[in-house]
C-alpha cells in the first residue's frame, strides 16, 4: 500500500467527525479543524476540500485571521447554505409541526402548525409528511433523511411508543413503521427515525444549545403536558437497553400529591407541569387554550391574584427542585439544562431552585451544577432533525452517494 493511499483513507475516516466538528459549531477554521482532529494540515484541508465537494460545505479560499491573532490566516469553514436538508416533525399534545433543516441545525423552511391531533398516529403522522413533502417540493431541496418526535417513550429497536399518556394514541403504537410508510406514500424516498421529545431537545441543545460543552448534560422539561427527562453522555444520548430509560417525569415528589396518569401519586409528571401551575394558583385551565401559553402568561402577571400565583411558583419550584436533586444523586451531571415551563419557573425563582437542589444534595455539592435555561427555540424539531442528521455524520460519502 503506497502513503498516498494510506493518506487517502485516513482523510476518508476523518470525514464524519469533520463534518460533526463543523456541523456543531466547534470547528469554524481550518486550522481549529487540524488541531480537532490530530491530523496534518494537508489531511484536514483534503477533509474539508471533499466535504465542499459533496455539497456539505463552504471554504472560503481567502484565509482569514481573527483580530489579534498570531500564526498564519486560516480558510473559514461554514454550512453550505443551498446544500441538503433533512425533514423534522414533531408531534406534541396541541398537535405537530414540521420543518426542513439543514446542517448546524439551521431551519431551512417550516410549514403551518397543526393544532390538533387525531387518536390515529397514522393519520396525523401522515399529515406532518405530507406537509414536509410539500415543503420539499416547494423548495426544491435534495433531502437526505426524516426524524420525527413524539411525545411518548420510544422502544427501540422496534419503534413502538409505549406511553402516548399525553395524546389518544393506543399504548404501543408502531410510531417507527407508520413514518416509514408515510414517507413511502408520500413519495419521500428517505429513511425516517423517530424518538421522544426530550431525548431529541436534548440532544439538539448539546449539539447547538445551551449544552454545548458538557460531558454529562441532563435535561428536563415540560411542555403543554407532563414532565420528561433525557442524558446525553459525551455527546451521544443514553437510552438505556431498550430506549426507555430517564423516565423522570414518574419520580414522586409528593406521596399525598396528584393522582398520576402512572397509577402512582405525586409524580414530576403531574405536581410540575403547566396544569399544575394553573391549578395550584386557583385557575382553571381554558380548554381551547394550550396549558402552557396560559402558564406563561400567568408568570407574566396575567392574573389579579398575584400572591396565589408567588406561591404556586415557590409549591413547584420546591417540587421540582426536589426532583432534580433526587437525579443529580444518582446520575451526577456535570450541567442540567431545563425546558418549557421549567425555564420559566427558574427564570421565575433561580436562587429558590438553585438552593432546593443543593440542600437536597447527598453530598452537598449539587449547587455547583450549572442549572441553565434551554436556548434552541423548537430544539424538539432540531433533535428530530439531528435524528436523520446521524447517519450522514457518521458516513458522509456514502450517505451522500446513496440514490
Amino acid at each position: 500500500m503506497t502513503p498516498t493511499r494510506i493518506k487517502l483513507d485516513r482523510g476518508r475516516g476523518a470525514l464524519g467527525p469533520a463534518l460533526e466538528l463543523v456541523h456543531t459549531g466547534r470547528a469554524p477554521t481550518r486550522a481549529v479543524l487540524t488541531t480537532e482532529l490530530g491530523v496534518t494540515r494537508a489531511t484536514a484541508g483534503a477533509v474539508a476540500t471533499e466535504l465542499q465537494a459533496l455539497g456539505l460545505i463552504t471554504v472560503d479560499p481567502r484565509p482569514h485571521a481573527a483580530s489579534g491573532a498570531q500564526g498564519r490566516p486560516s480558510h473559514r469553514l461554514d454550512i453550505a447554505a443551498d446544500g441538503p436538508v433533512v425533514l423534522a416533525a414533531q408531534v406534541h399534545a396541541d398537535g405537530y409541526r414540521v420543518a426542513l433543516v439543514g446542517l448546524g441545525g439551521r431551519i431551512v423552511a417550516t410549514a403551518p402548525a397543526c393544532m390538533t391531533v387525531d387518536a390515529d398516529p397514522a393519520r396525523i403522522i401522515g399529515d406532518a409528511v405530507a406537509a414536509g413533502a410539500e415543503l420539499l417540493r416547494t423548495t426544491g431541496r435534495r433531502c437526505l433523511g426524516a426524524g420525527l418526535a413524539v411525545p411518548s417513550a420510544v422502544a427501540e429497536p422496534e419503534g413502538t411508543a409505549l406511553n402516548p399518556l399525553h395524546v389518544a394514541w393506543p399504548a404501543g403504537a408502531p410510531v417507527h413503521d407508520i413514518f416509514r410508510d408515510c414517507l413511502t406514500e408520500a413519495g419521500v424516498g428517505v429513511p425516517g427515525r423517530c424518538g421522544n421529545d426530550v431525548n431529541l431537545a436534548a440532544l439538539a441543545e448539546h449539539r447547538h444549545g445551551a449544552g454545548q460543552g458538557s460531558h454529562h448534560l441532563l435535561c428536563v422539561a415540560t411542555g403543554h403536558r407532563g414532565v420528561g427527562g433525557a442524558l446525553v453522555l459525551d455527546g451521544r444520548l443514553h437510552t438505556g437497553s431498550a430506549g426507555l430509560a430517564l423516565e423522570v417525569g414518574h419520580l414522586i415528589v409528593d406521596p399525598a400529591g396528584r393522582a398520576c396518569h402512572c397509577g402512582a401519586r405525586g409524580c414530576l409528571d403531574v405536581e410540575t407541569d403547566p396544569l399544575a401551575l394553573l391549578e395550584t394558583a386557583g385557575v382553571t385551565p381554558d380548554p381551547a387554550r394550550s396549558p402552557l401559553d396560559q402558564a406563561r402568561a400567568l408568570l407574566a402577571g396575567d392574573h389579579p391574584e398575584a400572591a396565589a400565583v408567588t406561591e404556586a411558583v415557590a409549591q413547584l419550584v420546591d417540587r421540582l427542585g426536589q426532583g432534580l436533586a433526587a437525579m443529580v444523586n444518582v446520575l451526577n451531571p456535570d450541567r442540567i439544562i431545563l425546558g418549557g415551563l421549567h425555564q420559566s419557573l427558574l427564570a421565575a425563582a433561580p436562587d429558590r431552585l438553585r438552593s432546593v437542589v443543593a440542600d437536597r444534595s447527598l453530598w452537598g455539592r449539587s449547587g455547583s451544577v450549572p442549572i441553565l435555561p434551554c436556548s434552541l427555540g423548537h430544539n424538539s424539531l432540531v433533535g428530530a432533525a439531528e435524528l436523520a442528521w446521524q447517519p450522514v455524520l457518521d458516513d458522509p460519502a456514502t450517505a451522500l452517494s446513496a440514490p
